[in-house]
């Protein structure tokens, strides 16, 4: 298993933005030159991309840490920073991308098809962006937004017309040998394949792939012996093949149990019902198969199965079941629809929709702001700048985000929290913060936040509280 890996889990980071910048343009004999910060530049995504030339995830199994790079600074003179660059991350066909939780974010079938795995964050604008009729020349630019972390899984289901199931030993690594220019390793000891083998056959005019995949045992659906981990390989078959070993040596199995086990598990399963079945009896070379190939042969066609024998050894058979594949193969694909263009699908968004919503948590006695809006803006502001600050202020009144608190029940000086427990910014909230020209003063300050803050004083008064009663129990106990 050192060369195959069909499931790995992939830790991806997206590059971040870079951040604007806060410059003001000086020339001799221009002392009022204005803003001429650049925006910082785009981090880069990181994309997953179909190709054909690669069979396994090995590459991601020994590093599945991936990260794109970020955006550049912007700088003065309006230059703006150089966008992060993409990281594109090349998988095979037929691969399925899950999240954390098993749900399907992406079905990747086809040569060239992507999906972007982590996008990457927004690069910051400077303050020549930013400034306006009442902002003539900002002292403040926003931040890089962080890029998407992402922790993904990849699941490989082999892209095949044709899967050959069986018990191990059954001789399926030999019939696939014998019908294309495949190599599979063979031995006369179970579970030689362990990994799934894939070849392509072409008969008359139809070119198609068939995969062999470990053998099969009672309890394969529920994770006895190989089976579970490469039944996935067998989901996209048009045609699944039963190769049937007519010369065991074990007294305690024949042919016909060894397929109603396997189309137990196979039922067990799932999601396979609906593909036409074969049945191939394999080693009819000796004496004692083609015996018993005889004998079972009338009781499977009885049950509706389509039977031919083979042996592999001897190459008989052959050319029979590869043009009945071929001829299966052909209607298969010819039922399925046609495939379309991808077709670009745009939501737009109501235009009663606030992009926010504003709740009230009661064990940390705040009002939470959701949106990613105002947690994306939060992310962007510089908090060391009170300019910047009253321009976040700004941005959230414009938003509706003080109306919405007002209705909420949030009174001057309660707290307001935006964004997730775990990284929300908090402060006390003043209603009417916006602000005209008469309230920016210089460059970098903003005189509404000089106010008082009884939200914090009374959380303080709390806490000292707390420490009192703790320190009062501490003295108390004897212990």
């Amino acid at each position: 298993m050192t060369t195959f890996v069909d499931r790995v889990e992939l830790h991806v980071a997206a590059g971040n933005g870079g951040h604007g910048c806060a410059s003001v343009h000086r020339e001799k004999f221009k002392p009022l030159g204005g803003p001429d910060g650049g925006n910082g530049g785009r981090g880069g995504d990181v994309i997953l991309v179909v190709d054909q030339s690669v069979t396994t995830l090995l590459e991601y199994h020994h590093s599945p840490h991936r990260k794109a790079t970020n955006g550049k600074p912007g700088e003065g003179g309006n230059r703006a920073g150089k966008d992060g660059q993409d990281l594109v991350l090349y998988v095979p066909d037929g691969t399925v991308v899950l999240d954390g939780k098993g749900e399907v974010l992406a079905d990747l079938v086809g040569h060239g098809t992507t999906y972007v795995a982590a996008e990457g964050g927004r690069g910051g604008l400077g303050n020549a962006a930013l400034s306006s009729a009442r902002r003539k020349a900002p002292g403040f630019a926003l931040l890089g937004v962080p890029g998407d972390l992402q922790d993904i899984v990849l699941e490989l289901k082999t892209v095949a017309d044709v899967a050959l199931v069986g018990y191990p030993s059954a001789g399926k690594s030999s019939l696939i040998s014998v019908l294309s220019a495949a190599k599979p390793k063979i031995a006369d000891y179970p579970f030689t394949t362990l990994v799934p083998n894939l070849g392509v056959v072409t008969a008359g005019s139809t070119v198609y792939t068939i995969a062999d995949v470990p053998g099969l045992i009672p309890g394969a659906s529920q994770g006895r012996g190989l089976g579970l981990e490469f039944l996935r390989h067998v989901e996209r078959c048009s045609v699944l093949v039963h190769v049937l070993d007519t010369a065991t040596l074990e007294s305690d199995r024949d042919p016909v149990s060894d397929l109603d086990i396997i189309e137990e598990e196979l039922k067990q399963y799932g999601g396979l019902d609906d593909r036409p079945r074969v049945v191939v009896l394999n080693k009819i070379d000796i004496p004692d198969g083609q015996d018993l190939a005889d004998m079972i042969r009338p009781d499977l066609e009885e049950r509706g199965y389509r039977v031919f024998e083979v042996s592999a050894v001897a190459r008989t058979g052959l050319k029979e079941l590869s043009f009945a594949l071929a001829d299966i193969v052909a209607k298969a694909r010819a039922a399925k629809p046609k495939e379309e263009a991808t077709r670009i699908v745009i939501r737009p968004k109501a235009v009663d929709d606030a992009g926010f919503t504003v709740t009230y948590d009661e064990a940390e006695e705040v009002y939470r702001v959701r949106g990613e809006k105002p947690e994306r803006w939060v992310r962007q502001t510089d908090f060391n700048n009170d300019e910047a600050v009253g321009y976040l202020a700004d941005r959230l009144n414009r938003l509706g985000v003080e109306d919405a608190l007002m209705k909420a029940g949030a009174r001057a000086g309660d707290g307001v929290a935006i964004g997730a427990e775990e990284n929300a910014v908090v402060f006390d909230w003043e209603p009417t913060l916006m602000a005209g020209a008469e309230m920016l003063g210089r460059r970098g300050e903003d005189h509404r936040l000089e106010a008082p803050r009884p939200a914090a004083q009374r959380r303080r008064d709390r806490q000292a509280e707390h420490d009192d009663a703790d320190r009062e129990y501490d003295e108390f106990d004897p212990f």
